[in-house]
């Protein structure tokens, strides 16, 4: 066999094949179904463009309407890859939902963060004036739930007065003008939301997940385990890439970004909006390439110990994540473009 492996090998480098092309020929699958998100462009989709997916091909089902359902589409294999906020998976997974964190997606850094806003004549001046008030947010038992419940901690209220809280689940869009027409007394906003209804004033911040946690990584892709098992080649390829797209986002000058941002969404004709990419600042990955932190993990960890929904020591960040498919483990360094 090993004569024939020469043959073949030297074959191929005859014919301009790289190793790495040899190696991507044997990978167990050959396309990924995820869930895209409506006006933006999503890691895979960026990694597809940039060539570092290929030889696998992204097949898009869908759009997303939420991390949750995102991890559950994959949990029943309805998708291979998606994401949601970190404490969303360590419920999940300390519920032995058969995923595993592999890279992390979206966070908060210098350029990018959430925001909890009240009218500029709004008595609200601290946590304790959201006794008896009512905050939008997109989904419970997420980011900016949790964000607001820390909040309130942070501040001395108690569990039993956080309950006079009213949590109102509001779609991004509508956030706005539900705190506008007083249907909710502080709304939560980011990105493209939050920088137009700036633009627009009459509004003023409350704080912000910056404020209480600085830069951090908030919500990561998972895989199923069934698929990191059956196609380990194929998930480290999938993982680097991502990594690899990520990285490009993060050093790449932020004009050039949404002018790729912009094209992608043009291309693939799905007979919507690209405005929003003019407001796109930066990844809001603070890490290299995505790589998943224990702090990232251990944080929602202990919140939710606190909350009795697990218990102390039954889960630990490692039990959540593998860093092993992401080239950028160990502090290696790999050209992002």
């Amino acid at each position: 066999m090993r004569p024939l492996f020469k043959l073949l090998t030297a074959t191929a480098v005859a014919l301009g094949f790289s190793a790495t092309a040899w190696a991507q020929d044997a990978l167990e699958v050959s396309e990924i179904r995820y869930q895209g998100s409506v006006g933006t462009v999503v890691w895979i989709e960026l990694a597809d463009h940039l060539g570092y997916l290929a030889p696998l091909k992204p097949k898009w089902v869908g759009n997303t309407i939420s991390g949750p359902q995102d991890v559950q589409a994959v949990v029943t294999n309805d998708i291979d890859i998606g994401g949601a906020f970190n404490g969303a998976l360590v419920k999940l997974i300390a519920k032995r939902a058969p995923v595993k964190a592999v890279i992390g997606y979206y966070g908060v850094d210098d350029n990018t963060w959430s925001g909890y806003y009240v009218k500029n004549d709004s008595p609200i001046k601290t946590a304790r004036d959201l006794l008896g008030k009512k905050v939008a947010m997109n989904t419970l038992g997420a980011h900016h739930d949790f964000i607001v419940r820390e909040y309130l901690e942070r501040n001395k209220v108690t569990d039993e007065e956080a309950k006079q809280v009213t949590f109102v689940i509001t779609p991004p869009v509508t956030g706005e003008q539900a705190l506008r027409q007083n249907q909710v007394e502080v709304t939560t906003l980011g990105g493209i939301l939050r920088d137009k209804a700036l633009e627009r004033g009459g509004i003023r911040p409350l704080f912000t997940d910056r404020d209480l946690f600085g830069n951090f990584t908030a919500g990561s892709y998972v895989l199923r385990t069934k698929f990191i098992e059956q196609n380990p080649k194929a998930s480290k390829h999938l993982v680097s890439a991502i990594a690899r797209a990520i990285e490009w986002a993060r050093v790449t000058p932020a004009l050039q970004v949404r002018s790729t941002f912009e094209g992608i969404i043009k291309a693939r004709g799905r007979a919507e909006s690209a405005d929003a990419i003019q407001y796109w600042k930066s990844t809001g990955v603070p890490s290299t390439g995505g790589l998943v932190l224990d702090k990232d993990l251990q944080v929602w960890i202990d919140w939710l110990v606190k909350e009795q929904i697990v218990k102390a020591g039954q889960i630990k960040p490692t039990d959540l994540y593998t860093n092993a498919f992401n080239p950028y483990a160990n502090g290696a360094k790999v050209a992002a473009k």
